[in-house]
């Protein structure tokens, strides 16, 4: 969780939003330092989280998430995280020597028609309890994560049925649930065209649907040691609200710092 970025967007593991979308994207950059951070802010948050690793482990997730100062194993444990590996269980679906419930969970893997109403089922499933195991506080509204939506593409399900899911998730678990929704979609160059397949099509149409953009780019001057990038940041809602903020980044061991352009220690 990082401080820096809380207090931009005016919230806190005690004080925030619910009923969020929130759309992470990155281009020519990473901005995988994002999912951590709503990982980790709404753990501590006391959310109930479902996770969809779709692109790292789970230790990945722990390693980085244990710097950040929260522990997954232990979040695991008393059920407030559940954790769902795609790399890890990804293999047995797809040489059919799974014979548990994740094979319908990855169904999508194996379809001729990809579609995803078997993750979907899980996501609802996860989701569906409200308090800890010891029954003596009910969780916080549930969120879901996911990491990363455009892997989806490249494994055969089309920008349609990836659509039609986050719909579903946002109305069940946004409006029903009064819970929020993180979802990261990563952008090459080379697909700006006018392909309805590819993950800048995604982009543009989760756009529509999010109450909260946070977008990573690459500086266009090219690397620099001091400034990793730069995040746009736009929030829908009143016309106060319905701005674009524009800030700089560093990426640190344990966190990360935010500045408005040319006002890092190193241009100063």
């Amino acid at each position: 969780m990082f401080p820096d970025l809380n207090s931009i967007l005016n919230s806190s593991p005690d004080s925030f939003r619910e009923r969020e979308f929130i759309l992470l994207s990155d281009r020519q950059a990473d901005a995988s330092f994002l999912i951590h951070h709503y990982l980790t802010f709404y753990l501590k948050a006391r959310c109930k989280v479902c996770f969809l690793g779709l692109v790292q482990s789970f230790s990945h997730y722990s390693v980085v998430s244990q710097r950040l100062g929260v522990n997954l194993t232990q979040a695991k444990e008393k059920g407030q995280l559940v954790f769902l590996e795609g790399l890890k269980a990804s293999p047995g679906v797809l040489l059919n020597e799974d014979t548990s419930d994740t094979t319908h969970t990855f169904d999508y893997l194996r379809s001729p028609c990809a579609e995803l109403r078997g993750l979907f089922e899980f996501v609802c499933k996860s989701l569906s309890q409200s308090g800890d195991e010891a029954g003596s506080e009910p969780w916080a509204p549930p969120v879901l994560i996911i990491d990363d939506l455009s892997v989806l593409l490249s494994l055969g399900v089309s920008a349609g049925a990836i659509l039609d899911f986050t719909h579903y998730c946002q109305a069940t678990i946004c409006s029903q649930l009064q819970g929020s929704l993180v979802a990261l979609v990563r952008c090459d160059d080379e697909e700006w065209d006018e392909d309805e397949e590819n993950s800048s099509y995604l982009l543009k149409a989760l756009t529509h649907q999010c109450s909260l953009s946070l977008r990573v780019e690459g500086l266009s001057t090219g690397y620099c040691r001091d400034i990793h990038g730069q995040v746009e940041i736009w929030r829908r809602g009143r016309a106060e609200e319905n701005q674009r903020k524009i800030f700089q980044y560093k990426v640190h061991d344990k966190g990360a710092s935010f500045f408005a352009p040319g006002t890092s220690r190193a241009v100063l």
